[in-house]
């Protein structure tokens, strides 16, 4: 008798053993959003640089150099688009006007 009922506690554990029970499923999702939520890197800390510091001051009627096809050449400055970035100039020694961005002239 001894036998039967350590042999039916031995087959329950085991069985239980085996066994998922919803507590070790929700320990499982509870512990993904900790990992998640442990790096507390701070994203927004870094400061903006000034935008108009990153490109050259010009005005129309300024004498500046332009990055023309690889070379520079001397030209002056017809407009200027700041929300497109691009300058307009005249280089000397052609004839049409040229839009280049303010980032190919040199002051």
């Amino acid at each position: 008798m001894t036998r039967i009922v350590l042999a039916a506690l031995l087959l329950s554990l085991s069985a239980a053993a085996c066994e998922q029970t919803p507590t070790e499923t929700n320990s499982n999702a509870n512990s993904a959003p900790k990992a998640a939520s442990a790096s507390p890197t701070p994203v927004a800390l870094q400061t903006p640089e000034p935008i108009a510091s990153a490109r050259p001051q010009v005005k129309a009627g300024d004498k500046v150099k332009v990055s023309n096809n690889g070379t520079t050449s001397e030209a002056t400055v017809v407009t200027v688009d700041e929300k497109a970035g691009q300058v307009t100039v005249k280089i000397q020694g052609e004839s049409k006007e040229k839009t280049v961005a303010i980032s190919d002239i040199i002051r």
